[in-house]
């Protein structure tokens, strides 16, 4: 009997084979083997590469939070409490996740939604931000963003039985995860593209002829908005929100907002809103259909 690899290129999921992911592909990857040709003498016209492909800051030297790694670093070794010399207030901040945590200690499984005093107090800021109720049994943390995007998208897989592909409507330009995430898990990507001339606004008028367009293709469930926008930084006004949630309504469309950057504001005449205030300030039919608190 011959025997042959049972996973090939032929034989691997297409959908892995045919995403991308823009922030590390090529021009990444040959920054990379520049670095090396640097650390081994090869001279350059430059000493040092700056990446700008994705947000990495502390790789371009920015100096990181020390109540955080101090507070992680007691979790991880419970000792340094007592002798490390650490201030109170990080002392009492692992001693409280501690005391949430199965048999006192960070190396338990924890819910699988997550510990639970971090998803209440993860309520306490979105309800403090919002002014609207917030229930941490809707909060679910996560590794990072990107497990976000792939735990919601992945909700949308369809198996059989179906003729068209979900449709994801994203922007353009757009963090690359989307797109990879789409592929993917077999969706079909629906751009729709921001305005660069009016400070990368989002028009409604746009959403409307990317979603009818992709009607004829795509089974098109869920509309993607950054706010702040990546890479665009651009914040969008309550106005453009409440269009866009009116929208999303009018279509029956999951709206997933994506707020990672909403402490990153800095133009003086720009003001964060987060779709869900938005949303239940503006009262029927929009806050008790969409009632996720």
């Amino acid at each position: 009997m011959v025997y042959s690899k049972v996973l090939t290129k032929e034989t691997i999921n297409p959908n892995v084979i045919t995403l991308q992911y823009a922030v590390r592909g090529p021009i990444v990857l040959r920054s990379i083997e520049i670095e090396r040709e640097i650390s081994n003498g090869i001279p350059k016209p430059f000493d040092n590469l700056i990446k700008t492909n994705n947000g990495d800051a502390q790789a371009n030297g920015q100096i990181p939070l020390t109540f955080v790694r101090q507070v992680l670093a007691c979790l991880v070794d419970t000792s340094l409490m007592d002798k490390a010399g650490y201030p109170s207030d990080v002392v009492e901040k692992a001693k409280l996740i501690l005391d949430h945590c199965s048999g006192k200690t960070i190396g338990a499984y924890s819910h699988s939604n997550g510990i639970e005093m971090i998803r209440k107090h993860a309520a306490e800021f979105i309800q403090n931000r919002d002014g609207v109720p917030c229930d941490f049994e809707n909060v679910i943390l996560s590794a990072g963003a990107s497990d976000s995007i792939r735990n919601v998208m992945e909700l949308f897989i369809r198996y059989s039985n179906y003729d068209k592909k979900i449709g994801v409507m994203t922007p353009i330009p757009q963090y690359p995860e989307y797109s990879a995430t789409i592929v993917e898990f077999n969706h079909a990507q629906v751009p729709y593209y921001l305005d660069e001339d009016n400070n990368w606004s989002l028009d409604i008028d746009e959403l409307e002829r990317a979603y009818e367009e992709s009607l004829e293709k795509y089974d098109t469930k869920i509309l993607v908005v950054i706010n702040p926008g990546n890479p665009t930084g651009q914040v969008l006004t309550r106005q453009n929100i409440e269009s866009i949630v009116k929208f999303a309504h009018r279509h029956n469309l999951f709206l997933l907002a994506d707020e990672v950057y909403q402490e990153n504001i800095y133009h003086p005449e720009s003001k964060f809103y987060s779709f869900k205030r938005v949303l239940c300030e503006m009262g029927e039919p929009y806050s008790t259909r969409h009632r996720f608190r």
